[in-house]
């Protein structure tokens, strides 16, 4: 986003340009997305938004895997206007896009073995059940 795209003057203030990142995040492969916009967009009273889209962990060790976060402010006449982007990766064995280690929880369902069925013996009657 840049800074043309949030001037009043635009008219783009509107939820569409949020919406957009968001899009464009999640159809680039990450797993999830999250964008929180504070300060004064409209009013004199300034405000936070949060737009979120797909997965998102927030805690536990592979955050600091998972997760890639960027902070910037932009300077506009009525104030400072604070944007905040979390993506959340998503798992790569090879490590190109990705962590290469597996979240936690990930669970790997395998397919079930052929079993082979094995017939009992046949019962072969002893004397003491002949004599009965």
């Amino acid at each position: 986003m840049t800074r043309a795209t949030l001037t009043p003057s635009h008219n783009l203030y509107d939820y569409r340009a949020f919406y957009g990142v968001l899009g464009f995040v999640m159809e680039s492969g990450a797993k999830g997305c999250e964008v929180i916009v504070s300060g004064k967009m409209r009013a004199q009273r300034a405000k936070a938004m949060k737009f979120k889209d797909g997965y998102m962990i927030s805690s536990g060790q592979p955050v600091k895997e998972y997760i890639d976060s960027a902070v910037r402010h932009v300077l506009l006449r009525q104030g400072v206007l604070g944007i905040k982007v979390k993506i959340m990766l998503d798992w790569d064995p090879k490590g190109k896009q990705g962590p290469t280690t597996p979240l936690p929880d990930l669970v790997t369902i395998h397919p079930p073995k052929e079993e082979e069925f094995i017939r009992p013996a046949a019962i072969v009657p002893t004397e003491f059940e002949v004599q009965a």
